[in-house]
């Protein structure tokens, strides 16, 4: 194996879903992670979250990626491919 293929970088396609999350005591209600899915082509991804929005209990649908560095582990910033519907601020994730 070479050093190169070592540290290549890993991209991972996640379609994240939101529900309304309700606190019960009157107060505004909120959002929290429905589903998260990982898949291997972009375009599979933003498929996957134009579908789970249709759906009747998800209020925001995310398709993004994000880079792993193979050498330490980290994860870049999300780059987002489709927002649709109720989603977090870009700077909340």
């Amino acid at each position: 194996m070479t050093e190169q293929s070592e540290s290549a970088d890993k991209v991972h396609y996640i379609c994240q879903t939101y529900v309304e999350k309700n606190e019960g005591n009157g107060t505004q209600a909120g959002l929290k992670i429905g589903k998260q899915l990982q898949y291997t082509t972009e375009a599979d991804a933003q498929n996957r979250a134009e579908r789970e929005f249709e759906r009747d209990d998800c209020v925001g649908a995310d398709a993004y990626m994000v880079v792993e560095d193979s050498g330490s582990g980290e994860v870049s910033a999300p780059t987002f491919i489709a927002r649709l519907g109720i989603v977090p601020e870009a700077d909340d994730f």
